[in-house]
């Protein structure tokens, strides 16, 4: 405990110099920017500026890239809350209260929340990655094939229960997800599934390209199909003092951001996509506990400020994996494993000794980046909120543009753009016939992740699905899902019988009358 204490001292003395300060600003306000851009997101976003680094020595430029990773999460929520389009993948949920809150004229204490809730949540899994990074790391270790297996399906189980008011069409939507994940190379043969000869679906079907194609154009479709009156509508912005949260909104919003954070922290050392799964299970949780459901979905606070604070808790903990084991359990963490190893620094148990300075000084520099976003981004609160007062004429086009954009500067591929404007095609389609595009997004997520674990859980036990009861981590995930899933079966009971004795006692005093 003191000698970790020891060390971070000396990270903040290695983090705090001009040169690594000036990296960290740089990093957070790049970060945001990708965030804030739909399309680019902090994938994209890293993978341009790893040459940046090249003449860098690896502390500051994976202080720098470290950055951007959890700056893209504080900027992401900036354009769900105001225009509906989620920056990157883990800002999807936001969409759903944080845009209702932007109609309802509460921008600005939809964006403060997200970003004091995304700093407290941040300093928390700081101190988390300090005092438990080795234990946590022995956790993490215990998760095989079947334990991934099984957090997939739990993952798909909560997406069950967080969007639309339809069990079947949400696990219609994700099944159509899923289906969308096998196009391309099989990820165990190598063989060729539904590429119909082309040799640009072997990669699959990008992710971006749908996401942005279901609810950046999506929604442009659907305010452009509206009367032109409803768009000349000037949308009114509170007065400056109004645009920070009340007291009130603090209230609701701290026991949702401190039950975020534990649950970012926790999915952030388990593989897969941490903040996306960490801030649907956070909505779901929140959904569940809180006094007026019916509230979410249409401007909760809480649907804000939990997920949030899930996504950047989940973003710092997922370096404890990459640093201590080696191993990246996400997309952004393999590219920041590859910009190690390009500066000649090879993680795993040995980091520690053999790189303190570089450990513990981006450890620290974490606290200071989101430091430094929080000072940025409330001040700016005001101008993202003035954003809204954009005509819907002049801002829709701008959706488009940015969308084209950020979707061309992923790959340069034109390809690209066309599955981008299918989809949006898609998502108008289905926004008409009321499905939501979030289980189809986490269906194409986490549809290949499940394949390969429980196809390598399989072939671990010769065909023996016992495999997934057998091992205590599996059967505790497994028995969470069940819970999730019996939970709305006995509410409905419960509300079918009482359904029934109200209209028991009214049939039998209307006779004793």
């Amino acid at each position: 405990m003191l000698e970790s204490l020891q060390y971070l001292l000396s990270g903040f003395a290695v983090a705090a110099t001009p040169e690594n300060l000036l990296y960290c600003l740089l990093g957070a306000i790049v970060g945001t920017l990708v965030g804030i851009m739909p399309g680019l997101g902090p994938i994209g976003g890293i993978a341009l500026l790893i040459p940046i680094t090249f003449g860098l020595n690896p502390t500051s430029a994976l202080i720098m890239l470290a950055g951007i990773y959890y700056g893209a999460m504080y900027g992401g929520s900036t354009t769900s809350i105001l225009i509906n389009v989620p920056g990157e993948t883990a800002t999807v949920i936001t969409c759903i209260d944080g845009y209702k809150m932007a109609q309802q004229g509460r921008a600005g204490p939809a964006l403060a929340v997200a970003a004091i809730g995304s700093f407290i949540a941040g300093t928390i899994a700081i101190c988390g990655m300090v005092l438990l990074a080795p234990p946590l790391a022995q956790a993490a270790l215990a998760f095989g094939p079947p334990e991934f297996a099984s957090l997939m399906v739990f993952g798909f189980v909560v997406l069950s229960n967080v969007t639309g008011k339809s069990l079947v069409k949400a696990l219609m939507m994700a099944i159509v997800g899923l289906i969308l994940g096998t196009i391309g190379l099989d990820p165990v043969s190598g063989t060729e599934r539904f590429t119909f000869g082309s040799s640009y679906l072997l990669g699959g079907i990008v992710f971006v390209a749908v996401a942005i194609g279901v609810f950046g154009l999506g929604e442009v479709l659907v305010n452009a199909a509206k009367a032109p009156q409803q768009l000349e509508q000037q949308v009114i912005v509170p007065r400056f003092r109004d645009l920070y949260p009340s007291l009130e909104d603090l209230r609701r919003a701290i026991g949702a951001i401190l039950r975020g954070a534990g649950i970012g922290f926790g999915m952030g050392l388990v593989p897969g996509p941490a903040p996306v799964i960490a801030t649907y299970a956070s909505y779901t949780v929140e959904k569940r506990v809180s006094k007026r459901p019916e509230e979410f979905g249409q401007g909760a606070i809480e649907g804000v400020a939990g997920p949030e604070a899930a996504n950047n808790s989940a973003t710092q903990s997922a370096f404890i994996p990459l640093f201590v084991l080696g191993i990246p359990f996400g997309p952004v963490t393999a590219i920041l494993l590859g910009a190690l190893l390009i500066h000649g620094v090879t993680p795993g148990p040995l980091l520690i000794t053999d790189h303190p300075e570089l450990f513990w000084a981006v450890i620290a520099s974490m606290y200071i980046g989101n430091f430094i976003l929080l000072l940025l981004n409330l001040p700016f609160v005001p101008l993202f909120a003035n954003m809204l007062r954009v005509p819907k004429k002049v801002l829709l086009p701008l959706v488009m543009l940015f969308c084209f954009v950020g979707m061309y500067s992923v790959h340069n591929s034109v390809p690209d753009i066309w599955v981008m404007l299918g989809c949006g095609a898609l998502g108008y389609i289905l926004r008409g016939w009321a499905y939501e595009g979030a289980p189809l997004l986490l269906g194409l997520v986490l549809g290949p992740m499940l394949e390969v674990a429980f196809r390598q859980s399989l072939m671990i036990s010769h065909g023996d699905f016992a495999i997934f009861v057998t091992r205590p981590v599996s059967v505790v995930l497994l028995l969470a899902t069940a819970v999730f899933l019996v939970l709305p079966l006995l509410k409905l009971g419960f509300r079918a019988l009482r359904g029934r004795r109200a209209a028991g006692a009214a049939a039998a005093e209307g006779e004793h009358r």
